[in-house]
């Protein structure tokens, strides 16, 4: 086989795997679109279950009660349909990869999908009552509050992926230590940078109140804390590698 048709193989191979994700993806969708205000709802409960008696979300777009539902039954197809997707990038980067490899990349990958859900389960259940119950709380006398479905979406989101992200740390530890780009020593030398570190992205990803700043920066030094120890027990990847032979 020449270069030229294993780059073209490889390209179909990308092809089809991508067309099978797309395709997992649709229908996943097309399986909650009929649930997606009941889903809206679920994700309105932290904020609602704050509100006065009566107290509701209001449009101010004509089309955002139609697009904010179905944004969020794409939001909960992407997520239950992750294990297709993540099987097949699988699938498509293992032939290149050694015994070694597969062995630690596999427990990588089911690990990260597990930490970024519970990094989005720590925000919804411990984190949104907090930040919900001190906005609420801190209104002015006389001052409804009424959020706007498409705002909160979008605010809500972001908290999703800043404690996804952050209860990656540890992955990204290990991964660091694994292919030799850092050393535990150095590690625990960066300790004191990276609580610092994690309490400004707490202050930047968070409302203005201390706990949940506290809830996203405490989080991320303590994964950080484990990442390190996993590390220690984590053999560093072979510098130099043999090549399999060409076909």
């Amino acid at each position: 086989m020449t270069p030229t048709d294993n780059f073209i193989s490889h390209l179909i191979e990308l092809r089809d795997r991508l067309l099978r994700i797309v395709i997992g993806f649709i229908v996943v969708f097309i399986a909650f679109f009929p649930f997606a205000n009941k889903i809206y709802a679920l994700l309105a409960a932290p904020l609602l279950s704050k509100l006065p008696a009566g107290g509701q979300m209001i449009a101010t777009a004509v089309t955002t009660p139609f697009f904010v539902p179905m944004k969020v039954a794409m939001m909960a197809a992407f997520i239950v349909s992750l294990p297709h997707t993540l099987y097949q990038v699988w699938a498509f980067v293992a032939p290149g990869l050694y015994a070694h490899e597969k062995k630690f990349m596999i427990p990588i990958i089911v690990a990260s999908s597990l930490l970024f859900l519970a990094g989005m389960s720590f925000a919804y259940f411990l984190v949104f009552p907090i930040i919900f119950g001190f906005i609420v709380g801190t209104a002015p006398q006389g001052v409804a509050v009424m959020t706007d479905i498409g705002n909160y979406l979008d605010f809500v989101l972001t908290l999703f992926f800043a404690f996804g992200l952050a209860f990656e740390v540890p992955i990204a530890v290990v991964m660091s230590v694994r292919f030799g780009w850092v050393s535990v020593k150095q590690l625990n030398d960066v300790r004191g940078y990276v609580i610092v570190a994690a309490f400004v992205i707490g202050a930047v990803f968070t409302p203005p109140d201390i706990i949940s700043q506290f809830m996203l920066a405490m989080p991320m030094w303590l994964l950080y804390e484990l990442g390190i120890l996993v590390a220690k027990f984590t053999k560093q990847a072979p510098e130099h590698r043999i090549l399999p032979p060409t076909q």
